[in-house]
């Protein structure tokens, strides 16, 4: 058996893995491993090692294959304990994971020695793993993140510099004021005043300006949201897209409207608890995929002609994240079978009988019903079938029970799996809740109706050969399909054919050792 044969078999494709493996995208980290010829040596997607072509690599599913087949683990990734594998699921004992813990919360919660201990480790073990990935200890890259942060509040708003430093996770004003004087070599109050910030904002509203890689269409992600904007908590007008929030107790608001000139996002907030500040920046940047690079993701859309003119026109198009899980799985919900505007008009009902009432800011007049008040209510009043209504009910009462969260997720086959054991919920939401709550860029729901009527009713099984062209970025494309109406008569009735990958130079075949692993798969049933 040659080596395509042999990856095939293991359940991966060599051209959907070199595309992720030259995008460097942290969203694959985990999902297969990298072995190069030349050094023997295997990595993660992730690994910031020089890129070597595609003829001197090898893919494989886990780190234990790739052990099998003769390579040996990189110092400096350290596969052995990417997302998904037993040292990262069971001890979490990697760099990479504490990573996103200091960005979920920084060192709050009992600083290094808290850190390690919710990783499974020791803190000088910690520390060791931080100098020899990171050059820097956790404590420096705690202190770094909150230094930008802190730089940003100085900059961007009124903040008082107490505040500032509470925000930012200063422990105090002092140590504040003294790391920001080492750092620029002038004290807080200096870099205001060089900022020469004229405008005045009411206390607690915060104006951040959030960059970007452009090109970004903002307009397509209005167009997307707009239908789909649950009344009295979000609107979307006149360019700007406004929404309530919730964290840890406290409400408010944020509004974000594009500045072409700067290519970014000007975000306005009102918010009563600065601490949350940095957080709720990073959600922002999530739900609106700030993140993301168009130019790798192009090269692949354009190589499939049924894509290729829309995603030059469309240019910088982004899949829209959310800024809860929970809504937006209950918002999947209200969408099986029926119209966006239907989905829509039973979200603003349930949201008038269930939600909090939020003091009126430019239109928004409540906040999303939380799964303890969603748990126990009697969703048929509001229009809801017993059968939709018992689902509702059910996934919250999972959620209130920790059976289902949306926190620190390895494995997204794991938590679909789930999702899909709640009466009511099939493959079609764990598709929708993938692409836009866990931010899976190749979650693709093959059987929306809408997304097979673009290729003349073809059936999933069809769209689904069909969209192998697109991985590992098909999330995009169905976003590209979802908003192009005008054109579906021009590829309606093309039929489906064989994948192929003109963008990618295929590796000739070689010996090398692969086991073979029993490939992974399964569907659940449509919504």
């Amino acid at each position: 058996m040659n080596y395509h044969s042999l990856v095939k078999a293991m359940g991966l494709d060599w051209r959907v893995c070199s595309r992720a493996r030259l995008a460097r995208d942290p969203r694959f980290d985990g999902k297969f491993f990298i072995g190069v010829l030349s050094t023997r040596i295997y990595c993660r997607p992730i690994c910031g090692a020089r890129t070597s072509g595609e003829t001197s690599v090898r893919y494989f599913p886990t780190a234990a294959a790739a052990d099998e087949a003769g390579f040996r683990p990189c110092l400096r990734c350290r596969p052995e304990c990417s997302p998904g594998t037993p040292a990262w699921a069971g001890t979490r004992n990697t760099a990479s994971r504490a990573l996103q813990l200091i960005a979920e919360s920084g060192l709050e919660d009992g600083g290094v020695e808290g850190l390690a201990q919710r990783l499974g480790i020791g803190s000088r073990h910690l520390r060791r793993l931080f100098l020899r990935h990171l050059g820097a200890t956790p404590s420096a890259v705690a202190q770094t993140r909150r230094l930008q942060f802190a730089k940003k509040l100085i900059d961007e708003t009124r903040l008082p510099m107490g505040q500032v430093a509470l925000a930012a996770g200063f422990g105090c004003v002092r140590r504040f004021n003294a790391t920001i004087q080492k750092v620029y070599h002038r004290t807080p109050t200096q870099i205001r005043r060089l900022a020469r910030q004229k405008s005045t904002q009411p206390q607690n509203q915060y104006l951040f300006h959030l960059s970007f890689r452009p090109p970004f269409n903002w307009k397509r992600l209005l167009e997307f949201l707009a239908p789909r904007a649950t009344p009295g908590v979000e609107i979307v007008e006149t360019g700007r897209y406004r929404r309530t929030i919730s964290l840890h107790g406290n409400d408010g608001y944020f509004e974000a409207a594009l500045d072409e000139e700067k290519n970014a996002l000007n975000v306005c907030m009102q918010f009563g608890d600065p601490r949350s500040l940095f957080f709720i920046i990073e959600r922002i940047r999530a739900m609106f995929d700030l993140n993301a690079d168009w130019a790798v993701i192009a090269k692949t859309l354009n190589a499939d002609p049924a894509l290729a003119r829309r995603a030059e026109s469309e240019a910088g198009l982004r899949v829209p994240g959310c800024w809860n899980g929970f809504e937006l799985t209950v918002r999947a919900i209200l969408g099986q079978q029926v119209s966006v505007r239907g989905a829509t008009t039973l979200c603003g009902r349930m949201v008038r009988a269930f939600g909090k009432p939020f003091a009126p800011a430019n239109g928004s007049t409540h906040l999303f019903p939380t799964p303890e008040v969603l748990a126990e209510a009697d969703l048929t009043a509001v229009g809801l079938t017993r059968a939709r209504a018992e689902t509702i009910r059910a996934f919250a009462r999972a959620v209130c029970g920790g059976r289902i969260s949306f926190e620190g997720i390895a494995d997204r086959d794991a938590f679909a799996a789930r999702l899909k054991e709640i009466p009511g919920i099939g493959e079609w939401t764990a598709q929708c809740v993938a692409m836009r709550a866990l931010r899976d860029p190749d979650a693709f729901p093959t059987q929306d109706l809408v997304l097979r009527q673009r290729f003349g009713k073809c059936t999933a099984r069809d769209l689904e050969l069909r969209s192998e062209n697109w991985r590992p970025w098909r999330a995009y494309a169905a976003l590209l399909l979802w908003q192009c109406p005008e054109e579906a008569a021009s590829i309606a009735g093309r039929r489906p054919r064989p994948a192929r990958y003109p963008a990618v130079e295929e590796p000739k075949n070689s010996r090398v050792r692969v086991p073979l692993v029993a490939k992974r798969g399964g569907s659940g049933k449509v919504a």
